[in-house]
C-alpha cells in the first residue's frame, strides 16, 4: 500500500476525532490534580495546550507554557506502562459450588487503545517491554494482547525537561520508527510522519496538505535543538563500572539517602516485576488471584525460606541500579534504562541516577602514601 510519508494537519482535534470514529479509545496526557497522567479523552481539548511541566531532582510542577502549543509539555507522571501491563490483574476468580470449586478466569481483554502524545523514550520503553514479556520473553499472553490492540502517536519532543537525558541511550527526542504516527508541532501546524499502514489508513481520514521539505527540515532542527538542551549523560563506562563495584562506597552514600519507597520502579516505564496476591473472603466460598506490581525495594521482594536475602536498603538499592544500567544487556542485550529521566524528577529526596552511575564509574583516588617516621 502506497501512502503520503508527510503531510501538514492543523490541529490534533480531527485526528482524536478520526480515532474515535475507528473505534479507538484514545488515551492521551491530561493536567490534573497538578500534574500530568494518561487517562481516556474524547477530544482534544483536554490536553493540556499551553501547559508545560518543569522537572527537576525531587520536583516537579505544571505551569503556563506558551499559548496555543498543544504539546509543549514533556511527560506525564507514570509511562504507558499501566494500559499494556496493568498495576492489578485479575487472573482468575473460584466459587464453591455442590460439586466443590468452580475456576473461571476473566473475558480477554480485547479493547483498542490509541496512545496519542507518546514521546520517543516511551516508545523505546514499549520495546523493552516487548523483549521482556513478548513471544522472546516471558510470552504473556495478556501483554501480548494488549500489544496487538495498541496504536502509537509519538509526538517528537520540542523542548527536554532538565530530569531528561533520553540522548545517551539513543531513545529520544526523536523517533524514526515503532510508531504508527509521529507529530511534530511546528508553527504553521503538526507535521504527521506515517509509519504504518494502518497509521496511512488514519491520516487519510484528516483534512491534510503536503508537507513541504522546509516542513521536513524544521522538524528535524527542532530535535537537534532538544538534544543540544540535555545536560545530564550516563557515563558510557557505567554498565561494565557497576556491574564490578558491589562494595563501592556510592552505595552507602545513596542507601543513606534512599527511602526504599519505591516511587522509581512505579514511574519507570520499563520495571516489570510482579507478583501474585489470593484473597478469600471470610466464607471461605469465593477466592480470587491477582497478578500485581512489585519493587525490588520492597523487604518481601526478595524474601525466600525464612527471611529476605537483601535486608539492607543499600543492597535493595544496588540490585535495582545494577539490573537497570548492567545486567538488563547480559538478559536482553541492550540499558533498561530509556533515560526518561522520571526516576529522578519523582525521587522525594531527588536522587539522581546519573549521577550515581558517574560516581561509582569515577576512577578511585589513590590512596594517600605512608608518611614516614
Amino acid at each position: 500500500m502506497a501512502f503520503q510519508a508527510h503531510a501538514i494537519i492543523d490541529s490534533p482535534a480531527p485526528l482524536v476525532a478520526a480515532l474515535k470514529d475507528a473505534g479507538w479509545k484514545v488515551i492521551a496526557p491530561v493536567e490534573r490534580d497538578g500534574a500530568l497522567v494518561l487517562a481516556a479523552i474524547q477530544s482534544a481539548e483536554e490536553l493540556p495546550r499551553g501547559r508545560v511541566d518543569r522537572a527537576s531532582p525531587g520536583e516537579v510542577r505544571i505551569e503556563d507554557g506558551r499559548p496555543g502549543r498543544w504539546f509543549d509539555h514533556t511527560l506525564p507522571a507514570s509511562g504507558w506502562k499501566r494500559w499494556l501491563h496493568p498495576p492489578r490483574h485479575l487472573l482468575w476468580r473460584a466459587n464453591r459450588g455442590r460439586d466443590g470449586f468452580e475456576l473461571k478466569t476473566p473475558p480477554p481483554e480485547t479493547e483498542d487503545l490509541a496512545f496519542l502524545g507518546i514521546r520517543p523514550c516511551d516508545l523505546a520503553a514499549i520495546a523493552r517491554l516487548d523483549a521482556v514479556l513478548g513471544p522472546d520473553g516471558s510470552a504473556d499472553t495478556e501483554y501480548m494482547r494488549r500489544r496487538r490492540h495498541m496504536l502509537s502517536v509519538v509526538v517528537q519532543c520540542a523542548r527536554a525537561a532538565d530530569t531528561c537525558f533520553c540522548t545517551g541511550p539513543g531513545t529520544g527526542p526523536r523517533a524514526e520508527h515503532g510508531f504508527d504516527l509521529a507529530l511534530t508541532e511546528l508553527e504553521i501546524g503538526l507535521l504527521v510522519e506515517v509509519g504504518s499502514e494502518r497509521g496511512a489508513g488514519i491520516l487519510e481520514r484528516l483534512p491534510s496538505r503536503e508537507a513541504r521539505e522546509t516542513d521536513i527540515e524544521e522538524a528535524h532542527a527542532i530535535s537537534r535543538k532538544t538534544a543540544g538542551m540535555q545536560r545530564r549523560r550516563l557515563p558510557p563506562s557505567a554498565a561494565a563500572a557497576i556491574a564490578q563495584a558491589p562494595d563501592h562506597p556510592e552505595w552507602d552514600q545513596l542507601a543513606a539517602r534512599c527511602l526504599a519507597c519505591g516511587n522509581c520502579t512505579l514511574v519507570c516505564p520499563t520495571c516489570f516485576c510482579t507478583d501474585v496476591e489470593d484473597t478469600t473472603d471470610l466464607s471461605g466460598d469465593h477466592a480470587e488471584r491477582w497478578q500485581v506490581w512489585d519493587s525490588c525495594f520492597a523487604t518481601g521482594f526478595s524474601f525466600v525460606h525464612e527471611g529476605p536475602v537483601r535486608t539492607s536498603v543499600r543492597s535493595r538499592y544496588r540490585q535495582w541500579l545494577t539490573h537497570k544500567l548492567a545486567t538488563w544487556y547480559d538478559q536482553y542485550g541492550t540499558s533498561g534504562c530509556i533515560g526518561c529521566g522520571r526516576c529522578i524528577a519523582w525521587c522525594p529526596v531527588g536522587i539522581d541516577l546519573t549521577a550515581a552511575a558517574e560516581a561509582i564509574a569515577r576512577p578511585a583516588s589513590p590512596s594517600p602514601a605512608p608518611t614516614g617516621g
